[in-house]
């Protein structure tokens, strides 16, 4: 399988410890050279631009080969519009992002996506992690989630 990784997700498993989901549970994780560079933002965490420096040798950073002009994408920034551009060059299984704009544009563009929450409950489903403890962590960080939700997906998840 694989999957095409926005910076939100990355960033956020960072911050709460597991990033290592990301490989347990896609197998090929792939960033654009967007998201490589925003992860290397000198105003990023300094653990985001720690990793990407080394990054794991399960992760792959990707030029697009072609860059589309398509107007689903338009008005997204530059690190979602090129996931979801190279998750349909790359035939992606999954793109994994946050923002609610990129998720749609995504599904309009008939792509299957998740986010930071949605790998946090498929590793729960499989016993990868503790769903209530990275719940608590990811609110210690600048995560949004709307409280209704967080809810839902822990009572789905006791």
């Amino acid at each position: 399988m694989i999957a095409v990784a926005d910076t939100s997700p990355i960033c956020y498993l960072l911050l709460i410890g597991e990033i290592e989901l990301l490989p347990t549970l896609f197998g090929e994780v792939v960033i654009p050279n967007a998201v490589a560079e925003e992860l290397n933002h000198p105003l990023a965490p300094a653990v985001l631009r720690e990793w990407i420096e080394l990054p794991p040798a399960w992760l792959y950073i990707a030029h697009l080969v072609q860059e589309l002009s398509l107007p689903q994408v338009a008005a997204l920034d530059r690190g979602e519009r090129d996931a979801i551009l190279l998750a349909r060059e790359r035939k992606a299984s999954l793109v994994v992002l946050d923002d609610k704009a990129g998720r749609l544009a995504a599904r309009q563009l008939g792509l299957r996506i998740t986010g930071t929450l949605g790998v946090l409950e498929a590793a729960a489903h499989r016993d990868l992690v503790d769903l209530r403890s990275a719940v608590v962590r990811l609110r210690e960080t600048n995560f949004r989630a709307s409280p209704s939700l967080l809810s839902q997906i822990l009572r789905r998840n006791p």
